[in-house]
């Protein structure tokens, strides 16, 4: 016969988590509960973020009761494990040693489910989720928002009603066919509906092309495009998700202002990646340094991190969700990359950088196709090397009210702002970019600044937006403007 000492043991503080009350990931039960009852906060719990339930306790009460069978008790938890369809998978309970009723001591079962299961389960035919304290049947937007976020079916590979081939722009698609470069003379429609792009509605011959595959049986009034094809090649992606832009924004300051820089990046999502990138270049904030008579420039954060973190965010957001954006907040001492959706599937903020999952595998995998992702699945991992080999500190990752948010956060002070920071300070309160602070300190040391002078400072910008910086200074009264056409150079304004 097995005995008790077997069982591992936990050093949880029962009486902590009874003091926090029962809640959405925290549960309990005295040990002669009915299976039933046990099957489903499991399955509610699984269904939801996972939690914690304890055996051996009072339910009204809150009382330790303890357990005389603590074997028992843990095989009515795996019976019960298997009531659920598909059958649960728990790691083994623990033991916990407490003092129960009547000052003797006694042991709780502690059971843990994992928060981020793959699967969703079901108990005699019903769906559970936890809300509050309580176990609830799920109503059909919770099941369905449930099985987009497990992975069972993706809202990429939806068609929207209504949408059609013409809505998708064939340069795009010619571009994307370019780059994946496969052998062979299919049509591009047999290429992206293996490509999960587009969606088959009929079973009916692809008429007018002989080059599509034998036995590929559907004609093309029948294929409809996915959201994924529309966000990637569509003519007007936010005709039909008006909320997949992205939001970026350049605060001057560490807090959210009212004076900020701000861009709408719209498009399909190859473009907006483009566009964002090209945003956070001009806006990065950069350490100047003057080593003899040379300046030599170093982004605040490693553009490959940056980069990495906004196909990361474009190629994983929720995009069911139709009330928020991508937002990339640029503050004097840090970036913020907000993605709509909470992690998927079985990834957790403990996994996050191990664990393999995607919300949209078809984008992704086409990013990919198109050059912007070199390895699938570790993208977020490479973030992480790339700010140590900086010197920095390691991304903070936080899961909070649906939202996925990174964080780089700056080394410290001497890396906040420009070398010349001291000399700065009268202009620390005027919305400037960090290229303009840069030809402040610049001006500052040398008096004057040309037109040369500025794009030796800011080699990877266009001259058109080095020539609008200067004309906003001159406009803003902080510079003077003297000579014209090759003689002009600009002096601060005293």
């Amino acid at each position: 016969m097995k005995t008790a000492a077997r069982l591992k043991t936990s050093s949880i503080d029962v009486q902590a988590l009874l003091e926090q009350g029962m809640g959405p990931t925290l549960h309990w039960f005295p040990a002669d509960v009915p299976l039933s009852r046990l099957a489903a906060v499991l399955a509610g719990m699984a269904n939801t973020h996972g939690g914690t339930l304890l055996l051996g306790i009072a339910p009204r009460s809150a009382q330790i009761l303890g357990l005389s069978h603590p074997h028992a008790c843990l095989d009515q938890v795996f019976q019960a494990a298997l009531l659920l369809d598909p059958p649960l998978v728990l790691p083994v309970p623990c033991l916990s040693p407490v003092t129960a009723v009547g000052s003797h001591p006694s042991q709780v079962l502690v059971v843990t489910v994992p928060a981020g299961l793959p699967n969703i389960y079901s108990l005699e035919g019903r769906y559970l989720g936890r809300e509050g304290s309580q176990t609830n049947p799920l109503s059909a937007r919770q099941l369905r928002h449930l099985l987009m976020e497990r992975g069972v079916i993706q809202f990429e590979s939806q068609a929207p009603p209504g949408a059609t081939l013409d809505d998708l722009d064939p340069l795009k698609i010619s571009a994307y066919l370019e780059a994946l470069g496969l052998p062979g003379g299919d049509a591009p429609e047999v290429i992206l509906l293996g490509r999960g792009c587009l969606q088959a509605t009929a079973s009916r011959p692809v008429a007018g092309d002989d080059r599509a595959r034998p036995g590929l049986e559907i004609a093309r009034s029948q294929l409809r495009p996915t959201y994924a094809a529309l966000l990637l090649f569509g003519k007007q992606p936010q005709r039909w998700l008006p909320n997949a832009i992205i939001l970026a924004a350049r605060f001057s300051g560490r807090t959210l202002t009212d004076h900020f820089i701000k861009r709408e990046i719209r498009g399909v999502l190859p473009d907006q990646l483009h566009q964002a990138e090209a945003f956070i270049r001009d806006h990065l904030t950069r350490e100047v340094q003057l080593v003899g008579l040379a300046h030599q420039e170093t982004p605040l954060f490693p553009l490959e991190a940056l980069r990495e973190l906004l196909v990361n965010a474009v190629a994983h957001r929720d995009y069911n969700i139709q009330g928020d954006n991508i937002h990339i907040h640029m503050f004097a001492d840090r970036i913020e990359i907000h993605s709509p959706g909470g992690l998927p599937g079985p990834m957790t903020l403990d996994n996050l950088l191990e664990a393999r999952f995607s919300r949209n595998p078809v984008i992704m995998q086409s990013l990919a196709d198109l050059g912007f992702v070199e390895r699938l699945g570790y993208g977020l991992k490479r973030v992480v090397e790339a700010m140590l080999r900086g010197g920095l500190r390691k991304p903070r990752f936080e899961e909070t009210a649906g939202v996925f948010c990174v964080t780089l956060q700056a080394a410290g002070e001497s890396r906040s702002r420009p070398a010349y920071s001291s000399e700065l300070k009268p202009y620390q309160d005027i919305d400037l970019n960090p290229r303009q602070e840069q030809a402040l300190a610049f001006l500052l040391s040398r008096r004057r600044i040309t037109s040369r002078d500025y794009q030796e400072l800011c080699p990877d910008v266009h001259a058109e937006t080095l020539r609008r910086d200067l004309v906003d200074l001159v406009e803003r009264g902080l510079l003077i403007k003297v000579g014209d056409k090759r003689a002009t150079y600009y002096i601060l304004k005293r």
